[in-house]
């Protein structure tokens, strides 16, 4: 019967995954979901229109759904009307502005928006000169000391700036009607000042080469192809055939034709088809990614496997216990295609960014969860994989609003090998050392507020943290090491001192210390945990404080939130620190720790 429970539970939830799996559908008689599954050349790499409108909204608005007076507009949508009716898309509230002082330059307060912190390009344009000034007043200033405002500014530019490139990339924004031009050599040549500003100002490269050479760099703007040379061959009068697409796309968007919109997006989904098959394939892998979002759904699974753990220590720890396992099981199954969907797209291994990096440390230590909760059955590990997957996933969402999560790395990084086998290795030590962490904050917490740590769960607990604080410094060093052999490659030397060098070695000696104080008897039971909580502040330091001191060829810049997150998170860890260090009296648990 108890079986049976958890197997229905886990039914249950393979039924709602399998629903978020479904296909993309379209919600209108336009063929959206075909148009945002064409590949255009952006940020270094083909992508699909719909990753295009989803990274831009998250950008600047921090969301992908966009909310007008008429209802919600789907990302896609919403480009379309960037692109093609570019004055109904000024209305859109899509720039999020928090600081009070930067709305005072547009005149704006909270009350002239319907949620309060987000703001029409219709509503900025008047004062957009102030906003340009006062962004190059801060420019100068280096940015790990720059003001709220004067970050908020800069950073303000910058999402107006992309906003204003996005309405270049398909069409003329002052042009009349554009695929009415496009084929009349006389017409364009009267127009040439618009054309000349799509190429200089268009975001996107939307014209793919005559052939298929396999090289994103002949993908062109639609501005660069008209400007470069009049069509006088056959190869030629294709690409215009592929430049006039946008443009008479443009008007059945404009006068609402589905029918006529429909037509071309399946022709010319089928002429990409017939001749960049590779593109077209992973670009509609990439837009169903989007759409299905399976690091969400693995992210609510984290969630209720850690309620139904934490609840599993009070009342039916054995139904319970099995139904947090299942939900982290699936949600560990869920994460892992994702990865590979993503590593199959960039053909690269795992970890290739800040962003792929928390989904790989989350996805390493639930792993290694689920092989300690098959090993113990206390739902510890599942409390402890719930906690670190969601809270993993919650960084790598935060870490998505900068901009694509797939973006070309630079020239230096550029090795799958080292990115295989340092990189790997390395965020695998990371991923140890913080499940070490989060098993030391479930005994403490277990300890400290409830009487439910026994004697044979503080014991169980013990050997894990000590099992996985061996585990981490293994990797930890290895990874270390060739860190180091792929700097002298790159570099032309070994180890330079560099912030990140001194962060992961300050790892490798902290697990150490660790393990070295436990087999000198210096520390027993809430030591061990004590120092593997420290530990976490210590991994935290490494992955994300190095890259934000602005120096270093690993540092990738301040960001206000980041640092704040940083600082609460240390806090949080020292607090917890210091109930590890209340007198044994004060523990509620106290019969089950070592004498």
């Amino acid at each position: 019967m108890k079986k049976d429970f958890s197997t229905a539970i886990a039914v249950l939830l393979l039924v709602w995954v399998a629903a978020t799996l479904a296909p993309v559908t379209n919600r209108g008689d336009f063929d959206i979901a075909s148009f945002g599954r064409i590949p255009v050349l952006a940020d270094g790499r083909l992508k699909p229109l719909d990753t295009v409108a989803r990274t831009g909204l998250l950008m600047i608005q921090g969301r992908q759904r966009v909310v007008t007076p008429a209802g919600s507009v789907e990302p896609v949508e919403w480009l379309l009307d960037v692109f093609y009716r570019p004055a109904q898309a000024d209305t859109y509230a899509v720039f999020r502005i928090d600081h009070p002082d930067v709305l005072s330059i547009f005149g704006l307060g909270t009350g002239d928006s319907a949620t309060g912190v987000r703001f029409s390009f219709a509503q900025l344009q008047g004062k957009l000169a102030e906003l340009d000034r006062q962004a190059d007043l801060a420019e100068p200033v280096e940015a790990a000391v720059r003001t709220p405002f004067q970050r908020a500014v800069i950073e303000l530019r910058e999402h107006v700036a992309y906003y204003s490139r996005l309405k270049f990339s398909a069409e003329s924004p002052s042009s009349e009607d554009f695929s009415a031009e496009i084929g009349d050599p006389a017409k364009l040549a009267g127009d040439q000042a618009a054309v000349e500003a799509m190429r200089n100002f268009s975001f996107l490269r939307v014209i793919p080469p005559d052939l298929d050479s396999g090289r994103p760099d002949q993908w062109r703007s639609v501005g660069q192809f008209l400007l470069e040379s009049a069509p006088a061959s056959s190869a030629r009068w294709v690409s215009l055939g592929r430049a006039k697409f946008y443009a008479a796309l443009g008007k059945a968007w404009r006068e609402q034709d589905s029918k006529g919109f429909n037509t071309m997006v399946s022709s010319y989904c089928q002429d990409l088809a017939a001749n960049f098959p590779s593109a077209v394939r992973r670009c509609s892998w990439e837009s169903y990614l989007n759409k299905v979002d399976p690091f969400s759904t693995s992210m609510a699974l984290y969630v209720l496997a850690f309620l139904m753990a934490a609840a599993s220590w009070l009342r039916w720890p054995e139904q319970l216990g099995r139904c947090a396992l299942r939900a982290m099981e699936i949600g560990f199954v869920l994460a892992t295609v994702g990865i590979l969907v993503r590593m199959w797209l960039e053909e690269r291994p795992p970890v290739t960014n800040l962003y792929s990096s928390a989904l790989f440390i989350g996805w390493g230590a639930v792993g290694l969860c689920l092989v300690l909760e098959r090993m113990n059955r206390n739902a510890v590990a599942s409390a402890a994989g719930g906690m670190i997957g969601f809270s993993t996933l919650i960084i790598a969402h935060h870490l998505s609003l900068s901009g694509d999560t797939m973006e070309m790395m630079r020239a230096v990084l550029d090795s799958n090998f080292w990115l295989s086998t340092h990189v790997v290795t390395v965020t695998t030590g990371y991923a140890a050392t913080f499940l070490a962490g989060f098993l030391a904050i479930v005994f403490v917490l277990r300890g400290v507020l409830t009487p439910s740590l026994d004697k044979r769960t503080a014991e169980s607990l013990t050997r894990m943290v000590y099992g996985i604080v061996c585990f981490a410094t293994f990797f930890s060093f290895i990874g270390t090491v060739l860190g180091g052999i792929w700097a002298d490659q790159s570099w032309g030397r070994f180890w330079g001192w560099d912030p990140k060098e001194n962060g992961a070695l300050i790892i490798v000696l902290w697990n150490a210390v660790i393990l070295h104080c436990r087999w000198a008897g210096l520390i027993r039971q809430r030591g061990l945990m004590a120092m593997a909580v420290f530990g976490n502040i210590v991994t935290s330091w490494s992955w994300f404080g190095t890259n934000m001191l602005g120096i270093g060829l690993h540092s990738y810049g301040f960001t206000n939130a980041a640092f704040y997150g940083l600082i609460t998170f240390v806090v949080s860890q020292l607090l917890l620190v210091g109930l590890v260090l209340l007198p044994q009296g004060k523990w509620r648990s106290s019969k089950a720790l070592a004498a």
